[in-house]
């Protein structure tokens, strides 16, 4: 059901997923925590940005959190799941 909203409100991920957010606190949870932090679209809550990181990465995703800074973006922190590698996705997209 969560999926069908996502899909209802945004057709593509990329709608959702902005940009990813670098720097070195943000690498450091790709090395150690299995972490990406992405920029993401501030209409969009946890499920859709589940729904959109599992869609345009092909992986499964653990858990979100999200938070608005002082600039007015939304960050989300996106845990993978065990059989995926953060630091993979990274280098594939050319964060590392």
């Amino acid at each position: 059901m969560a999926k069908e909203k996502a899909k209802e409100l945004f057709n593509d991920p990329w709608e959702i997923i902005l940009q990813p957010y670098l720097t070195e606190k943000s690498i450091g949870k790709i090395e150690t925590e299995n972490k990406l932090v992405f920029i993401v679209n501030r209409k969009s809550n946890k499920k859709q940005i589940q729904w959109a990181v599992e869609k345009a990465l092909d992986v499964k995703v653990d858990e979100v959190t999200s938070l608005i800074d002082q600039k007015g973006r939304k960050k989300a922190w996106v845990k993978l799941s065990k059989g995926y590698s953060a630091g993979d996705i990274a280098t594939r997209f050319g964060m590392l």
